[in-house]
Parts: structure tokens; C-alpha cells; sequence
């Protein structure tokens, strides 16, 4: 099947409307393209490829004539309307969190594990969270060549990562202080103005995050590795683009020229490393752009095998909307939709 029908469950949210720029601008083969939103966004007028789409109501009917449907509508909808769309013979590419963990349900990087979208019994291919798909299209060169033996991540998180209430209640609370009123917090468990926040989602009973254990835990299945690995998730005043802060031990030496070229040589990673002329990834230069941009690499000095290096890239691209648009090319360019 070359030319499949598709449906963007979460037509109107972010990364839903970056999906549909992904599919435009990528000029992905469609024999149709369906609009699936709740009941309030029903209606909508949506421009795709110089025609006016109208949003369609999300039911349990929407996918008897969908090949494959990109879900972006958040854990809960997707827990209750991917395996009603997968028992139709339709193929889920979701971005929740809701079956990352499932045995039978493939996690798929496709620069990294592609062939793993293959074999989806369930009908069901889970899109990583935005944090692990930045960092891994970064390690994963590395662990090719050289082995990773352990990794120590810290994130800064965009307000984007948590939606349109992270975005306004940025712009909100920063207009706030400047005008001396009071500051609304409401999103965040803190003022996210002129702040940063150490932490992202809900703590686990081990101290860490649910977010930096969606590190620890995705990582593993994707690399099919027990690669040691702690993060630490932090939410910083940035509009778009996650940036991380990245330390690894090899298992077999590495030097930075080898680790430049493998990166440079990566696909879908741009090396941008010039420190003497200020030239390394910056989130507001980043964002709205495809690559994992990495700089800053340098020999760790105190571990042989160590490196660290920095990276960015906006995690509604790659982190979601690209990643998951990449894994359906995967799949109509294979032959793997029935």
C-alpha cells in the first residue's frame, strides 16, 4: 500500500497541527486524510495542501476507513481509542505514554530500531517521550562504535513539552512581574518566570520523576541494552526546544575527533561544536527545526572512557510530531500495512 488513509487523532493540539505540517511539508503519500478531534473542536476548518479540512468528532466509528492514525491526544484517549482503532486493522503510531512499556508493543526511534515497527500485534507502535528520542538520535552513533556503559542526563524542558497552559502561563506570569501584579501559578508546582523548576511530572517513590524514569525505562527497551542510566528533568523559561546536558562512559575508548565524526556522520544529527566562536545549540535558534543539534563535546575528567557534550532540538519536531510521521514512512515505504 502506497498510498494509505490516515486520521491525526488530536487534530488541533500542538503536536497534532506539527504532524500535519510534517505530512505537508514531507510530502507524505495520502489517499485520504481525516481530522479527529473532541466534540468542542468538531467543525474547525483546517488548511492542508491548498484545500480547507473540516475537524471531525472523535468516536469509536473513526477508523473503519484508516490505514493509519497518529494519535496525539494525551494517555487517556489514546488508552481508549487506540485498541478500538487497532481491532479495526488500523495501524496506531501514538504519542502518549500509554503502552510504552508494553511487551507487545514496539518503542521506535526509526534512525535507531525501525525494523522493531514491524512487528506490532497489537496494531499499536508507541512514539518515545520527546526527552528520549533527543537524547538516544545523540547516543546511539556513539553506542554503535564505542558501547555505552553509562549514562547521566540532565534536560531542560521547553513550557511547551506541557501543551498551550505551559506556554500562557509563561507569557502570563512574566507580564505579571513586569507589571508588579501578583503572580497565577497554575500549570507548574512553582513560578515558572525567571525560574527553573527540578521537576517534571509526578515523583516516584525512589526520589525520581516519572519523566526521568521514562528516561531510564525507555532507553533500556529501545537499545535492547541494561545501559546504566540516571536523569535529571528540569522545566526552564523556554518557549520551544529541549536542551540537554549529556555525560557517558564508553565501554572502548573514545577520543573527541572519534566522537565529532560520529556524530557528524549521524543521521539526523547536525554537529554544531565551534565553542571559541560561540557557535553550539541554542534552544531559540533550534526550534521549528528537524535535527538534534549537538556541541560542547569535551573529554569527562574523571573518568577514562568519559564524555559529555550538549545538545538541542525542539521536541515537538523530532521529540513527537517528525518521529512519529517518520515511523508511517517507515511503514508504506516497507510494504507493512496490510
Amino acid at each position: 500500500m502506497n498510498t494509505p488513509r490516515v486520521a491525526i487523532v488530536g487534530a488541533t493540539g500542538a503536536v497534532g497541527v506539527e504532524i500535519l505540517s510534517c505530512l505537508e511539508t514531507r510530502e507524505f503519500p495520502l489517499a485520504s486524510l481525516k481530522l479527529l478531534a473532541s466534540k468542542r473542536s468538531a467543525g474547525k476548518q483546517v488548511a492542508f495542501r491548498g484545500q480547507m479540512l473540516t475537524v471531525e468528532e472523535l468516536t469509536k466509528d473513526s477508523f473503519h476507513d484508516v490505514d493509519i492514525a497518529l494519535f496525539a491526544a494525551g494517555g487517556d484517549i489514546s488508552r481508549e481509542y487506540a485498541p478500538i482503532a487497532g481491532a479495526c486493522g488500523c495501524v496506531v503510531i501514538d504519542n502518549s505514554s500509554a503502552f510504552r512499556q508494553d511487551d507487545d508493543v514496539p518503542l521506535v526511534v526509526p534512525e535507531i530500531n525501525a525494523e522493531a515497527a514491524f512487528n506490532h500485534p497489537r496494531n499499536i507502535i508507541a512514539n518515545p517521550n520527546c526527552t528520549t528520542i533527543i537524547t538516544l538520535m545523540a547516543l546511539y552513533p556513539l553506542h554503535l562504535r564505542y558501547g555505552l556503559k553509562s549514562i547521566i542526563a540532565s534536560s531542560y524542558q521547553a513550557v511547551s513539552g506541557s501543551g498551550q497552559h505551559g506556554i500562557l502561563e509563561l507569557e502570563n506570569q512574566v507580564r505579571a512581574i513586569t507589571n508588579g501584579h501578583p503572580v497565577e501559578i497554575a500549570t507548574y508546582p512553582r513560578q515558572i518566570a525567571f525560574n527553573v523548576l527540578p521537576q517534571i511530572d509526578k515523583f516516584a517513590d525512589n526520589g525520581y520523576t516519572k519523566e526521568e524514569m521514562k528516561m531510564f525505562n525507555e532507553t533500556r527497551k529501545i537499545m535492547h541494552s541494561d545501559v546504566a542510566v540516571s536523569a535529571t528533568c528540569v522545566r526552564v523559561p523556554v518557549m520551544r526546544a529541549h536542551s540537554e546536558s549529556v555525560w557517558l562512559e564508553t565501554e572502548r575508548p573514545i577520543s573527541i575527533e572519534e566522537a565529532r565524526k560520529a556524530f557528524a556522520e549521524a543521521e539526523g544529527v547536525v554537529l554544531m561544536d565551534e565553542p571559541q566562536d560561540k557557535v553550539y545549540p541554542m534552544p531559540l535558534f533550534m526550534a521549528g527545526k528537524d535535527p538534534v543539534y549537538v556541541g560542547r563535546i569535551r573529554k569527562d575528567l574523571t573518568c577514562e572512557n568519559g564524555l559529555s557534550f550538549w545538545c538541542v532540538s525542539d521536541q515537538i519536531r523530532k521529540g513527537a510530531a517528525l518521529n512519529a510521521v517518520q515511523i508511517a514512512e517507515w511503514l508504506v515505504r516497507n510494504g507493512h500495512l496490510k
